[in-house]
């Protein structure tokens, strides 16, 4: 009693490793920006070439009767398989009217595959072709993407070569490694939604069904239909010739892809070479830029320093002729309150005037800012003893002495510090 329960656990945990390892091929196709399969555009007709007169068709049909017994069978259950066939189409046919066929609608076409998957490794063991784990569509954007041949096998449950073919050829060696090796291999029942969309686009006749897909003057197109119970060796002869005949077509492609492909690299690296002596010409521009508006900058504070140096010259002037008209009359050689006074300028040139003793030092100072080769800042230094004369307000004199009060006498000798570069 325990066996069934055993067996079942087994199929449960089959179908849960198919489906992991669908997970993962989908994972593999969301890194390559191919859609997720979980996640399948809307139904729409299959944009494959099929209408192609070129196409390769191999029909394999039922062998004959043999023998006269073998003809006497056959003609007494030819009206039986007739009549029972008939039926069976007028039966479908008028089902359609009453509940539409539950196939035309694809709601898991992940899980149709995977169902499958896992019913024939049921019944025919896990020694077969790696099915794709993905939709039809997957399987075609896979196969153009990559430059291979893509082989579809439309599974038909109820056909009575079905089961024969797939446990004798299906599961051949022999065809298992050229499949594995040389081609994409995609399967699906019939019987499920994904696998009858697939058939109402390739529009098989019989079954065993197989359609060699593949990448033809830009579109994917049907290039090969092998039709009915095919023997190993005849199918894999088949399926040679198929893709012999057509390898120059994916050799050419490949070619133009990479001439696609050089095209677009050499463009690129114009562009980015262009890129940059634009960005070349763009930076030396900017540095000019910024040159004539250094030396624009420049310019403007010369010119401004200019201004403002003939403004302090102007100002200067203005208050030298200002302090000369303020000067006292000069007093006479003959008044005895006055005081002859050499002065030595910073350029050893020497000036004399007299002055009266109740003047304030201030008027020595003003005299000698009056003059013309005076410096802009100075100081008066007397020699006997030497000492630097107040003669501007200041925290310790407020009120300048005058001469007398300064201890000047009747003659002195002062002279005159440049203060201008302290």
């Amino acid at each position: 009693m325990a066996a069934p329960e055993e067996r079942d656990l087994t199929q449960e945990q089959t179908e849960k490793l198919l489906q992991f390892q669908a997970a993962v091929q989908d994972r593999l196709n969301e890194q390559e920006g191919v859609p997720s399969v979980f996640n399948p555009p809307p139904s729409r007709p299959l944009q494959v070439n099929t209408a192609d007169h070129r196409i390769y068709s191999y029909v394999v049909s039922r062998p004959q009767p043999r023998g006269l017994l073998g003809w006497g069978y056959y003609l007494i259950m030819l009206p039986f398989r007739f009549t029972y066939y008939t039926i069976l189409d007028i039966f479908r046919f008028a089902l359609r009217f009453i509940r539409p066929d539950p196939r035309s609608r694809v709601t898991d076409p992940v899980g149709d595959i995977v169902s499958f998957m896992h019913s024939f490794e049921e019944k025919y063991g896990r020694a077969h072709p790696v099915f794709y784990q993905g939709t039809y569509s997957q399987a075609l954007n896979d196969a153009k993407r990559e430059l291979r041949f893509l082989l579809v096998y439309l599974h038909g449950d109820d056909h009575q070569d079905s089961d024969e073919f797939c446990r004798n050829t299906l599961c051949a060696p022999e065809v298992i490694s050229l499949i594995n090796t040389r081609m994409l291999f995609w399967a699906c029942s019939t019987n499920k939604p994904e696998g009858y969309r697939v058939s109402q686009a390739l529009r098989e006749n019989t079954y065993p069904f197989l359609a060699m897909i593949m990448l033809k003057d830009r579109r994917m197109t049907v290039v090969g239909r092998l039709e009915g119970l095919i023997q190993p060796d005849d199918l894999i002869n088949q399926l040679t010739f198929i893709m012999d005949a057509n390898q120059t077509y994916l050799v050419s492609e490949r070619l133009e892809r990479e001439e696609r492909n050089q095209t677009q690299v050499l463009r690129q690296q114009q562009d980015e070479a262009y890129l940059a002596s634009l960005r070349a010409d763009q930076e030396k521009e900017r540095k000019k830029r910024e040159e004539r508006e250094r030396k624009r900058r420049k310019e403007e504070e010369v010119q401004q320093q200019k201004l403002a140096e003939e403004r302090r010259r102007q100002n200067l002037q203005e208050e030298k002729e200002r302090k000369l008209e303020c000067l006292p009359p000069e007093p006479s050689p003959d008044d005895p309150e006055s005081v002859k006074i050499i002065f030595k300028l910073p350029n050893d040139s020497r000036v004399e005037r007299r002055f009266h003793f109740s003047q304030s030092l201030t008027v020595i100072h003003d005299f000698l800012f009056s003059l013309k080769e005076s410096p802009e800042k100075f100081q008066i230094e007397a020699n006997f003893p030497r000492r630097v004369l107040p003669c501007i307000p200041s925290e310790e004199w407020p009120n300048p002495p005058t001469l007398q009060e300064a201890g000047l006498s009747h003659t002195e000798v002062l002279f005159v510090q440049d203060l201008t570069d302290e």
